[in-house]
């Protein structure tokens, strides 16, 4: 009897401690760019989508941004189209952006959708081309002092806030692709990072996190401590020092854009950690790294 007492009230104990969390964050925009291996495990998935809804059952307006790139280097397999890419960004031909269309927007946009739905919550997909949510233009990329020819690949012009807060008005969790239009009605695939950080200046969000498939970043790469907050400025220096490459450096520029532009903080997360959402925003400790100005 003692025993059942004692995990009740531990379990009382874990709500008292998120209090105050949930008391600063009541009515505030929580921008979430979902990806990484937490979007292939079933059960990580189920987990992401379980702290989703409940940030909106206790009153957190959480806006999803997700990828899709194993997907999509699927469906171009089975079509015998090989994926190339210049500095990470993936070179997006008329096929290959047919393609990425199809799968972001008609296939993992819709089933993220579903299973935030299935769970008790209101979940509406859109991608940049509704409204006019990511107005876009094509993107050069810089290769030794040359500009390269990306294809269909956008970078963002300007976001259409007023579609956002019009959905969370209506206590809707928009799931947004990362598709973009430009003014003659193009669409540009994006990198979903970018169009996170782009939707956390927009409105302002209160906070921006990034899921990945790492447990932080780390001072050296063989040691086990993760840094749990660190400064803008030393996130650029250790980029120039090599310590963060690949795909973390879009990451994290992001973090470092959305803070210059009112978003109070940035996080990158361990997305193969069961429920690192609700773990990160509502407990003293937090898991992975906080990054501030």
């Amino acid at each position: 009897m003692y025993e059942e007492m004692d995990k009740l009230i531990e379990k009382a104990s874990i709500l008292i401690e998120a209090l105050p969390y949930i008391q600063k964050l009541y009515g505030k925009t929580v921008v979430i760019k979902y990806g990484g291996n937490a979007m292939i495990n079933d059960k990580l998935k189920n987990w992401v989508m379980e702290d989703i809804t409940l940030l909106k059952y206790i009153g957190v307006n959480p806006i999803v941004v997700h990828g899709g790139g194993p997907e999509i280097n699927s469906v171009l397999k089975k079509l015998n189209v090989e994926s190339q890419f210049v500095n990470g960004l993936r070179v997006t031909d008329m096929q290959t952006m047919e393609v990425a269309q199809m799968v972001l927007v008609g296939k993992t946009n819709k089933e993220l959708v579903s299973m935030l739905n299935q769970k008790g919550g209101k979940a509406i997909g859109i991608c940049g081309i509704d409204g006019n949510l990511i107005q876009a233009r094509k993107h050069y990329e810089i290769v030794n002092g040359e500009k390269v020819d990306l294809g269909y690949v956008g970078e963002v012009v300007s976001i259409n806030a007023k579609v956002l807060e019009m959905l969370a008005k209506d206590e809707y969790i928009p799931v947004v692709a990362p598709i973009g239009v430009g003014e003659d009605g193009t669409s540009y695939n994006i990198n979903a990072d970018t169009v996170a950080a782009e939707i956390a200046k927009a409105i302002k969000a209160e906070k921006l996190m990034f899921m990945t498939d790492v447990e932080g970043l780390k001072y050296d790469k063989n040691s086990s401590e993760i840094i749990s907050a660190i400064s803008a400025d030393e996130v650029l220096k250790m980029i120039d020092e090599g310590k963060i490459d690949g795909g973390m450096i879009p990451k994290v520029l992001g973090c470092i854009d959305a803070l210059k532009h009112g978003v109070n903080r940035t996080h990158i997360l361990d997305g193969r950690i069961p429920h690192c959402i609700l773990l990160e925003i509502f407990t003293d400790k937090g898991i992975g790294t906080m990054i501030h100005l």
